[in-house]
């Protein structure tokens, strides 16, 4: 989408949390990344709790819609494709939206001393419980492994980031940038967010998904990125329209 926005005649471009320099070294660790992943899941509610409590997505709403779209069957049905599947589910293993899950600290990171003591007793029925849980038969038609594996499409991903930064900023149309933290600007983008050249928005508590974890605050800030560059009127009162030339 970028680099089309780039030959012009697109009215505004919206980038999500993607920043050229932050993503290729980023690559460099995407392997790990899969590897590390459950290869498969017991249940399509377990996928679920996997995704919030792994910190992919924070948002178990968003996670009940996101996750069957990334997950099969056993007999190699998208989940997402089958909705009985998902009403199917036994009750004991459906996950409230009330629910607070705690994200799994990743598979290299190192546990205090006095804090693995404290938590030692803990962790040996948090042991036994995951241990009974694997042993669990698979719910539905499950069990359930990932619809695409992401490891095979290597050869492309730097092709999907390389140039983004100059793209972007070469676009003609107005633009907006929205961040889950400053930290993944790189030097262009910097130099180019003080020049005025694009729109920026980071938005506080949320992981790489934004638009999962916060999608209300995401359409609004679209909604106001859209009628303050006079692409649509407002119906919205509380939206304010600054008062600027309308763009060429």
């Amino acid at each position: 989408a970028v680099s089309v926005a780039k030959e012009g005649g697109i009215a505004g471009l919206v980038v999500i949390d993607v920043v050229e320099g932050t993503a290729l070294e980023s690559l460099n660790h995407m392997q790990g990344f899969l590897r590390s992943r459950p290869q498969q899941f017991r249940s399509v509610s377990h996928a679920i709790e996997w995704c919030v409590r792994s910190g992919q997505a924070r948002n178990i709403e968003s996670a009940k819609v996101s996750m069957p779209g990334q997950i099969k069957d056993a007999e190699g049905r998208l989940v997402s494709s089958n909705l009985d599947d998902l009403a199917a589910q036994p009750k004991d293993q459906i996950i409230e939206s009330a629910t607070r899950l705690t994200p799994e600290p990743p598979p290299d990171s190192i546990k205090e001393e006095d804090e693995e003591s404290s938590n030692n007793g803990s962790g040996e029925k948090a042991r036994e419980t995951s241990s009974a849980d694997s042993n669990d038969a698979p719910a539905g038609n499950g069990p359930y492994t990932w619809a695409i594996d992401l490891s095979t499409t290597e050869p492309y991903w730097s092709g999907w980031f390389a140039d983004l930064t100059a793209n972007f900023l070469s676009a003609p149309s107005a633009k907006l940038l929205m961040l889950a933290g400053v930290d993944r600007l790189d030097k262009d983008m910097m130099v180019g967010q003080m020049q005025g050249k694009f729109q920026m928005l980071v938005l506080p508590q949320v992981g790489h998904a934004i638009q999962e974890d916060s999608p209300d605050k995401v359409a609004e800030a679209i909604a106001n990125f859209v009628v303050r560059n006079r692409f649509a009127p407002s119906k919205d009162s509380n939206i304010h329209v600054p008062k600027i030339p309308l763009r060429p």
